[in-house]
Parts: C-alpha cells; sequence; structure tokens
C-alpha cells in the first residue's frame, strides 16, 4: 500500500460522513413547500400540520446529545448506522401515510436521525489523517447549511411536478445508500469511553428540552403570556437545574458538565446558540422576501421553485468557503476562524439593509451570511474537541449541536414575533412589512457581533486533556496514537510531554 492510502482513506471517509451530513440536514426543509398544503394533504387543522414541521426539531435536539454519549461508550460507528437506519426508517413511515399521526411519528424518527452530524464530525477525529482534519471537520459541519440550502428547491420541484410521497420515497432511498456508503467506507472505531449509559440523566434532559423548545416554538401560537407556555418554561427551568445537579453528582453522566463550564467550552456553546440564531434569520427573511408579490413595492414576486432556487447559492458558498476556513484555522487557530465567521455574518446583515430591494441583493446578502457561517460552524467542533477528552469527543459535540439547535428555535420564535409584530393587512392577509425584514436583519447582525465579542473572550491555547487517541488502521504510512506515545513518519516514539499533543491541537493545524 503506498503512503498515498491513508489520505485516500481520510478522503472517502470524510466523503461518506458529509454526504450522510447532507441527507439528515435534508430532512430539515423536506416539508417547507409543503406547510401550506399540510391540512389538505393530512385532513387536519393548520395548528395539529404544524407539528410535522416541529416534530423532527425536538427530537433531533434531544437525540443529538445522547447518541453523543452512545457513540462515546459504545462505538460511533455502529451508532452512525443507527442514526441512517432511523432516517430511511422515518422516510419509510412518511411515505406510506395520508395521516397525521403516522407522519409525525415518522418525522419524529427521522429527526432522531441528525444525531448523524456530530457523531460524524467527532468520527474524524479518531479516524481521520490529522493534517487532514481541520478541512474534513469544516466540511462536514458546513454539510447543515448545504442540505438544507439544496433541500428547498429539489423538494419544491418534486412537489410541483410528482407526488408529494415521493419526497420520502427518494429521502429513503438516498438515506439507504449513504448507510451502504459509511459502512464500507468506515473501519470499526473502539469505544472512547467505558462506563454505563446515564438512563435517568437521558430522560432528565430530553423531558428538560421537550418542555424548553416546545414553548420556544409552539409560544406564538399558543400566546407568550399563556399559561401553557408559561407553565412549559418554568417546568424546563426546574427539570434542567435538577438534571444539573444529578449529573454533577453521578459517577458516570451523560454530559460532563464540568467540562462544559470551562471557559474554553463554554464560550464557544454560546457562541454557537448565536451563530445558529443568526444563520436561521436569514433563511426566515430571504425566501419570504423573494416571494412576496411585487405590487407591495419591496417583494419579489418569485415563485415557490424560483425562491428554492435562488438559494442554492447560498449552500454553494457554505460548500467553497468551508476549506478557507480551515486554512485559516490552521494558520491562526479557530478561534480566529470562529471570530471572522462571526464578523463576515455580521457584514452579511450589514448589506442585507441596502440590498434586500432585488433579487440578486438578496443572493448577494445570503450568500455572505452562509460564508460567514461556513466559518463559524467549522471551528467551532475543533475548538470543543480540543477542550474535552477524548472520550467525551461524541457527546460533547452533541451537546455543541444541541446550541446550535436552540439558536434555531430561538430564532424562530423571535423573527416570527418581530415580522408579525411589524406587519400590515393586503388583500385579508397579515404581511410583513418592509421595516419588519429591517429589524429582523439588524437583529440577526446583533447576534452575529455578540457571537464575536463571546470569541474573543475564548482562550487562545487549548488546554490539556488526557485521554489518548483511538488506535485505527488506516494503512501503511497511518500516525494514529496509541498508549502514552506518538510514532512519527520517520518512525521515532516521542511521549506527550515532548510535544503539545495533550489537546490534539495538531488536528486541527
Amino acid at each position: 500500500m503506498t503512503a498515498s492510502a491513508p489520505a485516500a482513506r481520510s478522503g472517502a471517509v470524510t466523503a461518506a460522513l458529509a454526504a450522510a451530513g447532507i441527507v439528515a440536514s435534508l430532512m430539515g426543509t423536506l416539508m417547507i413547500p409543503l406547510v401550506g398544503e399540510l391540512p389538505e394533504l393530512l385532513h387536519t387543522s393548520a395548528s395539529s400540520a404544524s407539528w410535522v414541521i416541529t416534530a423532527p426539531l425536538l427530537t433531533g435536539a434531544v437525540a443529538t446529545p445522547v447518541f453523543g454519549r452512545l457513540g462515546d461508550l459504545y462505538g460511533k460507528r455502529r451508532l452512525l448506522l443507527v442514526c441512517v437506519a432511523l432516517l430511511v426508517a422515518g422516510s419509510v413511515i412518511c411515505a406510506l401515510t395520508s395521516s397525521l399521526v403516522p407522519m409525525v411519528a415518522g418525522r419524529a424518527v427521522q429527526g432522531v436521525g441528525m444525531g448523524v452530524v456530530p457523531l460524524g464530525i467527532s468520527t474524524m477525529r479518531d479516524v481521520v489523517a490529522p493534517e487532514r482534519m481541520g478541512r474534513s471537520v469544516a466540511f462536514m459541519s458546513s454539510s447543515l447549511g448545504i442540505g438544507g440550502a439544496l433541500g428547498l428547491p429539489l423538494s419544491a420541484a418534486v412537489v410541483q411536478n410528482v407526488d408529494w410521497h415521493v419526497l420520502f420515497w427518494g429521502s429513503a432511498a438516498v438515506s439507504a445508500l449513504i448507510g451502504l456508503t459509511v459502512a464500507r467506507c468506515l473501519p470499526p472505531v473502539p469505544p472512547a469511553a467505558k462506563g454505563r449509559f446515564d438512563i435517568p440523566g437521558a430522560l432528565g434532559l430530553a423531558t428538560g428540552l421537550v418542555c424548553l423548545l416546545l414553548a420556544v416554538s409552539k409560544g406564538a401560537e399558543w400566546g407568550w403570556t399563556s399559561a401553557t407556555t408559561g407553565s412549559l418554561l418554568a417546568a424546563a427551568v426546574v427539570i434542567l437545574l435538577a438534571w444539573g445537579w444529578f449529573e454533577l453528582r453521578t459517577t458516570h453522566p451523560l454530559v460532563d458538565l464540568r467540562a462544559t463550564v470551562r471557559r474554553r467550552v463554554l464560550l464557544t456553546n454560546l457562541a454557537s446558540v448565536l451563530i445558529g440564531f443568526a444563520m436561521f434569520a436569514q433563511s426566515l427573511i430571504a425566501p419570504r422576501l423573494l416571494q412576496l408579490p411585487t405590487s407591495l413595492g419591496y417583494g419579489l414576486g418569485q415563485s415557490m421553485l424560483a425562491a428554492g432556487l435562488w438559494m442554492v447559492p447560498t449552500g454553494l458558498a457554505m460548500m467553497a468557503f468551508s476549506p478557507l476556513g480551515a486554512r485559516l484555522s490552521a494558520r491562526s487557530g479557530p478561534r480566529t476562524s470562529l471570530l471572522t465567521g462571526a464578523l463576515i455574518v455580521a457584514l452579511g446583515y450589514a448589506l442585507a439593509l441596502p440590498l434586500m430591494d432585488s433579487v440578486l441583493g438578496i443572493v448577494i446578502f445570503s450568500s455572505v451570511v452562509s460564508i460567514g457561517v461556513a466559518f463559524a460552524y467549522g471551528a467551532m467542533p475543533a475548538i470543543i474537541m480540543s477542550g474535552v477528552p477524548r472520550s467525551e469527543t461524541a457527546a460533547a459535540n452533541g451537546l455543541n449541536a444541541l446550541m446550535r439547535s436552540i439558536g434555531l428555535s430561538v430564532s424562530s420564535a423571535v423573527t416570527g414575533v418581530v415580522l408579525a409584530q411589524l406587519s400590515h393587512t393586503v388583500g385579508g392577509y397579515s404581511v410583513p412589512t418592509q421595516d419588519g425584514f429591517r429589524v429582523a436583519a439588524l437583529i440577526g447582525a446583533a447576534a452575529a457581533l455578540a457571537a464575536a465579542l463571546l470569541t474573543l473572550a475564548i482562550p487562545r491555547d487549548a488546554p490539556a486533556v488526557t485521554a489518548d487517541r483511538v488506535p485505527v488502521d488506516l494503512g501503511a504510512g497511518s500516525h494514529m496514537e496509541r498508549g502514552n506515545h506518538r510514532q512519527d513518519r520517520a518512525g521515532r516514539r516521542h511521549r506527550p510531554s515532548d510535544e503539545n499533543t495533550t489537546a490534539d491541537k495538531g488536528d486541527f493545524t
């Protein structure tokens, strides 16, 4: 086997995992073109039909930290294949029904499959050659935006030309193909952690998150001052505080809270909430402006399919610029990439103010925001993984993905309230005003700037952690670590004290 074999194997692994991430993120936008027609298609009310969109968001948020911990304990490859199998199963359930309850159940199962992304990122730390790590992690992280951007026009085209069930048969087939590819390309990875799975912790976190995200996602519909919304928020606070107390005292916690409150990890997770907020605000502003009628004076009169196609460049921008973000991380550190990304996102929203009155302007500002997200999303896992032991890599990435999901949910709620409050009635329908879109853009910019300020407080140097690299055979030329030593390409062995390997700094440089 040649010396280039490990690099080639790393490339195949990266491609397989990134494809899995793109397919998983496609599930999030799969039903957006059908939102207005769901009540008729499922023979139900509009409020009940909205659960088709809400269910995968809830289950995905809960599943990411849980599956991350399971991956650390029982093997990431195994859990990745479980997630892909759930994507297939959920798609088949949805494809076989035209009723509300089975559809919501299928969508919930699809949401659990979203654990593919954090599991894939943490797997790269174990199986991808260190010199390729930064680019691989950046590309995997950007798969969320790529899938979301490509999913809208794809699903719109399908819905306008064939039966809507074809969406789910297609997603089932593609997910199955991705599963076979992952099984073929990804080598077995020994579990990184020991101990037992924290069932009480998983149940407590799931309950608290469901209460929190349900209140945030449904608050506008139920009323922010309603008893239901207030009760859910209060329950979320009590349950999550009790969960935290329990996690600090159990022997094998679901989430090591002591590690998550380290300055490096905590500030990165908080910045992730804000970047997730800013990213999703753009996806609510741009498509809506594109589809509003030109008679309003600020609408751009695009069809659903055309609006989706105009959003494709945002996904392509993320794909194109994620390697550049990785190179910046290699030269200056992932903290610099996160800061740069947050500032680019803020710049994108600043451009939105003068450019949102044309289709080209919408594409430009949306693409700039997406470029910033590519830099930021590629840097976050690198910072997180440099601050936690290897035995907690998947769980830590799952928690970081959860923080992004919380940002998305809060963004949906806040942006929805802003656009609803700054609206007027046209033809019997409530339509956001142009000032409403401008205020929403300013809020997105403020979130990005706040993320930049948090990033400035992140320590420059990675703290030491004590876990070792999991040995995985990638063929001749592989230089994975084993035990307390590392063997370089010349065959020399070094103790960790001879080089700064404890935080796996080289993985991201």
